[in-house]
């Protein structure tokens, strides 16, 4: 029995010692996977707390947890409303995620260990005009048309997790619906139609003669190899053949850059091509996140003065069009990531969709370069007529419109977790989706447009 009794102790101090060992090894040098957890966690907490003003722990159950890698159901978030700040650990203890939350600028992740470099505020945006019918204000009369009713009232069309969808024809709203707690006011995040939001930006400094598609030379660490001969339009179109991992599934290019890098721009434009012939510039397509940071950081460094890039979209495009609740984040050194932090209403997506409509004029104001639309829309020549010369999708989630009797003119902004925005000039129609549909459940929106798109296929001018 004493010989027993000596062997549980001995296995009971083992198993302290693994236990210790494991909790020193978390403390001082978390994996990069819990880094990326925590930080994800804090990222949209914050974002969701201090843009959309909902509850931070609600957000990290529904938004984070619910949908997401199994290790973020073991992250415990801290809100400090007083510093606009949030924390997050594995199990309240171990690799600390943070953001903060900075004036105009929305929030930004502060990787381990860092602090977050002093950065100009940008202006709030303006109150949003109330009385005036959309798009000049936010006031909405849908008409009385059962026919569309129901196919917005369809959970089907609408899809699972649906927060809002806006239908816009001949630039009023038609119809709209929100999902439980949700609301015409809730600013809501559209990943990665953001890059579309982003080529637009870049498309203001072209009109302007601040930027030209055909630039090269658009980092000082490429200049005397093969990547000093990318262009503006070969980044925009998905083409420059950098390398760049885009699989959200694990610790990858884009998840290390969005989470665990302060310089965005910076570790995107360090990847190397990705070797000849595939790295030659236009002759391949890979679409890549950190292609959208890099144009941000080039259009930015046009200004000479940091407060000028960071106030130039709202004052170029999101004032212009009446985009009140639009929030464009930046990483923690002011570079706006232009690839997948833009939140706004689902009646402000609305009113982008109208500007790309309308081939970028607003109000009989030219906010895009005449014919720059159109050439957004251009098939970028290797993504097999996917993907536009201009950051934006020739066709929906799936990668294919056959077979839903879409008309041959509709393009997409498309974004993670179920967010598109859609634009079909022959119909005079707008559709922004916005919600939390992870592509797991098969939803494509494809069969709601295209419902859409019938309805209005006989309205008149």
């Amino acid at each position: 029995m004493r010989i027993v009794a000596r062997l549980a102790k001995w296995l009971l101090a083992l198993v302290a010692v693994a236990v210790l060992g494991v909790a020193l090894w978390l403390a001082v040098a978390p994996p990069a996977l819990i880094r990326v957890a925590t930080a994800y966690s804090a990222k949209i907490v914050c974002s969701n707390q201090f843009i959309a003003g909902r509850d931070g722990q609600k957000v990290l159950a529904l938004d984070v947890q619910a949908p997401g890698h199994p290790i973020l159901r073991y992250i415990t978030v801290d809100v400090d409303t007083a510093r606009r700040t949030v924390s997050a650990k594995l199990l309240g203890l171990f690799g600390e995620g943070r953001a903060v939350h900075r004036q105009g600028l929305g929030c930004s992740s502060v990787p381990h260990g860092a602090e977050a470099p002093a950065v100009p505020f940008a202006r709030e945006p303006d109150a949003p005009t109330m009385a005036a019918l959309w798009p000049a204000g936010e006031r909405v009369q849908p008409p009385q048309d059962e026919a569309l009713a129901a196919i917005l009232d369809d959970a089907k069309m609408t899809g699972p997790g649906m927060r809002a969808v806006v239908v816009a024809h001949d630039g009023r709203i038609v119809g709209e619906r929100y999902g439980e707690g949700f609301k015409a006011e809730t600013p809501l995040l559209g990943w990665s139609m953001t890059k579309t939001v982003t080529a637009a930006i870049v498309g203001t400094l072209v009109r302007d003669g601040r930027l030209a598609l055909d630039q090269d030379g658009l980092f000082e660490g490429w200049n005397g190899d093969e990547r000093g001969s990318i262009t503006v339009a070969d980044l925009m179109a998905m083409s420059s053949g950098l390398a760049f991992n885009e699989d959200y599934g694990d610790v990858t290019d884009v998840t290390r850059m969005l989470y665990l890098e302060s310089d965005m721009a910076g570790f995107a434009a360090d990847k190397p091509l990705s070797g000849p012939p595939a790295g030659r510039r236009g002759e391949t397509f890979s679409y890549s996140s950190g292609t959208s940071v890099m144009l941000s950081r080039i259009w930015q460094d046009t200004f000479a003065e940091p407060e000028e890039a960071l106030a130039w979209p709202r004052a170029a495009l999101f004032s212009p069009l009446g985009m009140t609740s639009a929030v464009l984040e930046t990483d923690a050194t002011g570079t706006f990531v232009g690839s997948s932090y833009l939140y706004a209403t689902g009646r402000d997506w609305a009113r982008f969709g109208e500007l790309l409509r309308n081939d970028g004029v607003w109000n009989g104001e030219q906010v895009l370069p005449e014919g720059f639309v159109a050439w957004m829309r251009e098939a970028a020549p290797a993504s097999g007529g996917i993907y536009g010369r201009g950051q934006l999708w020739l066709s929906g989630p799936g990668d294919d419109d056959s077979g839903f009797g879409l008309p041959a003119d509709t393009f997409w902004l498309r974004g993670h977790d179920g967010q598109t925005l859609t634009v079909i000039p022959s119909r005079r129609l707008v559709v922004a989706r916005l919600g939390l549909t992870p592509s797991r459940l098969g939803y494509r929106p494809q069969t709601m447009v295209a419902a859409l798109a019938r309805h209005f296929a006989g309205a008149p001018q």
